[in-house]
């Protein structure tokens, strides 16, 4: 097509669904409430307040920047998204963010939480709350970043640790760590767990701090972990703070015993469990709590065995077999095995959470100085988490549950007109946008939000 191209369109926007997001951020007051937590010195208050820096950080996030300059494609659409700080702005508001003051950050976001909380259906009730812990390498090209080191795939960077809520996908804590940090460090997988209990609301956090009495206790949580918190040092830790755990179990001889002694017992094994509910043909679960040692683990510990056919790529297996792949689990929770096996698979879910997060800036840490990027770091987790409250309390269908590529695509790219009528700005969506219809009623969600 033979199409001209110049300059000087006005009333024209290119984020109109992102404009969706900052004002859900304002009706739930998170900016606010980041305001707060951010001191500032001088005789009067500075031109851009720094919670809505933060807010605008967190859209340009979700929208796909990942660098401080990236926040200058907002601010020719101040009609949209207000006055937009500039990057140098944004430079200074993250390095001034001091450790106190990322905890003050913290503090306030759980406010925030604990109201979105009480709103989300999938939150709500009595049901147990479960917590998934997992670590990520992220490679940086650059070795003039503090904190970094080299790591044990041979690359260099940060190896971050994080705690999600499986029922949300919300990372409730974070903790940047350099490259060489191990993945089973006892004290880490704590301070992560304690951070994320402090993000929970008080009626579900009471009962789970350490040494609480148990009758404290008003809503179960319960902790996942893979083979890196398999240490019955971690899980007492879980078990004085009255956490349930489900932990990946790691090969001994003890395991090689009792699977030994089941191996060819068929009336032991039962099918395994599809996420459709269906039995599996190839996939058996077995409990062999009575046939290994758990005398150094909790009173009540059981031990989960799930065995499936071999196939080309399978991990390593706990038990050596020409046949099958044995995998298996450590759990204080009632059910059967079938269920327990099926509730374990479902610790996989952090890998899409993660993957979300590295989509929406973790892969890229803009600064020299630790303290900048573990804000970044908190920022790109908390701009995630809006995105994760908008999608449960605002969409339906398949962008409750879209990706990070697929919301700029439909939502946040919008292409728009803004027009002034009766005093007010309005927003003329491009006529045949597929998500028009959506990004409506994500509108009138919004203004329901009281």
């Amino acid at each position: 097509m033979n199409v001209g191209v110049e300059a000087g369109g006005t009333q024209v926007v290119a984020h109109a669904g992102l404009h969706a997001l900052g004002r859900f951020a304002d009706r739930i007051g998170l900016g606010a409430s980041l305001s707060t937590a951010i001191p500032w010195s001088g005789e009067r208050a500075p031109l851009h307040d720094r919670g809505t820096v933060l807010t605008h950080t967190m859209l340009m996030l979700a929208a796909g920047g990942e660098a401080c300059s990236d926040i200058e494609f907002l601010a020719p659409q101040s009609r949209l998204f207000g006055a937009v700080a500039s990057d140098s702005t944004l430079y200074r508001t993250m390095r001034a963010i001091t450790p106190s003051v990322l905890a003050d950050l913290a503090a306030q976001a759980a406010v925030t939480r604990a109201q979105v909380w009480r709103r989300m259906a999938a939150t709500t009730g009595t049901g147990m709350v479960v917590l998934d812990i997992d670590a990520s390498l992220v490679q940086i090209h650059s070795e003039n970043k503090a904190g970094t080191g080299p790591n044990y795939k041979g690359g260099f960077g940060f190896h971050p640790l994080f705690c999600f809520a499986d029922a949300t996908g919300e990372a409730l804590a974070a903790m940047l760590r350099p490259g060489s940090a191990a993945a089973n460090t006892v004290a880490d997988h704590f301070s992560v767990l304690d951070a994320a209990v402090a993000q929970l609301p008080a009626e579900i956090a009471v009962g789970h701090h350490p040494g609480d009495e148990k009758s404290m206790v008003r809503r179960r949580v319960q902790v996942r972990t893979d083979s890196a918190g398999c240490s019955t040092r971690f899980v007492a830790g879980c078990r004085s703070r009255n956490i349930g755990f489900a932990v990946v179990a790691r090969s001994n001889a003890s395991i090689h015993k009792g699977i030994s002694r089941i191996q060819h017992d068929n009336k032991r094994w039962q099918p395994a469990r599809r996420r459709s509910g269906d039995p599996a043909q190839r996939s058996h679960v077995a409990e062999i709590t009575d046939l290994v040692d758990l005398s150094r683990w909790p009173a009540g510990t059981r031990l989960i065995v799930r065995r499936e056919h071999l196939h080309q790529g399978a991990q390593r297996s706990l038990f050596p077999s020409l046949c099958y792949r044995y995998w298996g689990h450590y759990t204080d929770a009632d059910g059967s095995p079938v269920e327990l096996d099926a509730h374990m698979r479902d610790h996989a879910h952090v890998e899409d959470h993660i993957k979300r997060l590295k989509d929406s800036g973790l892969e890229r840490f803009p600064f020299t100085n630790l303290d900048a990027n573990r804000a970044w770091m908190q920022l790109v987790c908390l701009g995630a988490d809006l995105v994760r409250w908008f999608q449960q309390l605002c969409c339906t269908g398949e962008l409750a549950t879209a990706e990070p590529k697929r919301l700029r695509w439909s939502m946040w790219h919008t292409p728009a007109r803004i027009v002034r009528r009766a005093g007010r700005d309005i927003i003329r969506i491009i006529d045949g946008w597929p998500t028009t219809t959506d990004l409506l009623d994500a509108h009138r969600h919004i203004t329901a939000i009281c």
